[in-house]
């Protein structure tokens, strides 16, 4: 405690957040106000987001250098808990992605990706020397294909996707070879027929449904709902708890996968802009992070945070939107749901311990990635 400087502590990012958690618990309320059975969700929410506010208070008086050589012991828990959900995991909405502990549910794979992020930050850092080999690009791929693999049996394919893109990020950012990277990308797309084989039924099917809408309104329903929910919230939208869509449950699962189409139609456009405003304000805090962070862990650290929420939200708004294919991923901090939010927040507390351990001086994030951040 004493050797790190807590003027360093970013008090803009967690405002940002704590906006965010308070906006989500907000808009779950309203979207379930006029649920029976649904009531206790707000709740639980301001529960899962005070066990995450003390759970981040620990990861960030952790010094996070300390994890690095604990990497392998956090790789294997994070497979552990994918094998977990595959043992005893409950089956819901035609996939087995939650363990029930009772008193808490947990879904493991929103764990496992801030065990991994970890991970690959120690594993990328260990490697610095060798960073641009090709072996340091084959094993990293290899360590982070198993819990891809694992995802994919539940299953779970926005989230092993997920995974690949938040490697892919972190590898770049770490220095890894454009070329490997590429090539990479190249031989997946050829091997795209193969790869749609391994898909379940219901994921090819919202595929072909997101390509060609019209050929089956009842399986694309919930999207054309939170697009007629969206475009009729206008500039200030219908006042909260006043939404057609929301409150008279046309919209499914408005309180976790389409909160942003309550918030659209009962906040409009400037709810919205709101919302995008601080989310894009949590994502460019944490990359300031990166900048100044103290070593290339550090670094990857807060890349690695920051680009799983980039990405998620991304999905999330574009499926809400009507510009990617329905997917169970959640919009980060706002959606329901305790594990995704817990799993954040503490991931959160890890940028922030690097925010605390920084050097005085900024250091490049990497070599391709230069500048710095106000």
């Amino acid at each position: 405690m004493r050797k790190v400087n807590w003027r360093h502590f970013d008090l803009l990012l967690l405002l940002a957040t704590a906006l965010l958690v308070g906006y989500g618990v907000l808009m779950i309320s309203s979207a379930v106000s006029d649920s029976p059975g649904l009531q206790e969700l707000p709740r639980r929410q301001a529960v899962y987001a005070g066990i995450g506010a003390a759970l981040m208070l620990a990861a960030t008086v952790i010094d996070y250098r300390h994890l690095r050589d604990f990497r392998y012991p956090i790789y294997f828990l994070a497979l552990g808990l994918l094998v977990l959900v595959l043992a005893v995991g409950e089956e819901s909405y035609g996939a087995q992605r939650w363990v029930n502990l009772r008193f808490f549910p947990i879904q493991p794979s929103e764990i496992a990706k801030i065990l991994l992020i970890i991970f690959l930050a120690a594993y990328f850092d260990s490697r610095q020397e060798e960073i641009a080999s090709f072996r340091t690009f084959l094993f990293s791929l290899l360590f982070v294909l198993p819990a891809v693999a694992l995802i994919m049996a539940q299953p779970n394919l926005s989230t092993a996707i997920s995974l690949l893109v938040l490697w892919g990020v972190m590898a770049f950012v770490a220095g890894v070879r454009l070329r490997y990277l590429f090539g990479l990308l190249a031989a997946g797309v050829l091997a795209s027929p193969a790869l749609w084989a391994l898909l379940a039924d219901y994921q090819r099917q919202r595929i072909l449904m997101f390509l060609n809408p019209s050929s089956d309104s009842m399986a694309n329903y919930n999207v054309w709902q939170a697009m007629i929910g969206i475009g009729s919230g206008g500039l200030l939208g219908k006042g909260f708890a006043m939404g057609s869509q929301s409150q008279l449950r046309f919209l499914r699962v408005r309180w976790s996968d389409f909160i942003f189409a309550v918030i659209g139609e009962e906040l409009g456009f400037v709810g919205v802009l709101i919302l995008v405003g601080l989310l894009m304000l949590v994502v460019l805090r944490l990359l300031r992070g990166a900048m100044r962070a103290r070593d290339m862990m550090g670094q990857l650290i807060a890349v690695g945070v920051a680009a799983l929420i980039l990405f998620q939200s991304a999905v999330n708004i574009g499926m809400n939107i009507g510009m990617l294919p329905a997917t169970g991923v959640p919009l980060p901090f706002v959606s329901s749901g305790g594990s995704s939010l817990i799993a954040f927040l503490v991931a959160e507390g890890l940028v922030q311990s690097v925010n605390l351990r920084r050097l005085k001086v900024e250091y490049p994030l990497a070599s391709r990635v230069g500048g710095s951040m106000p």
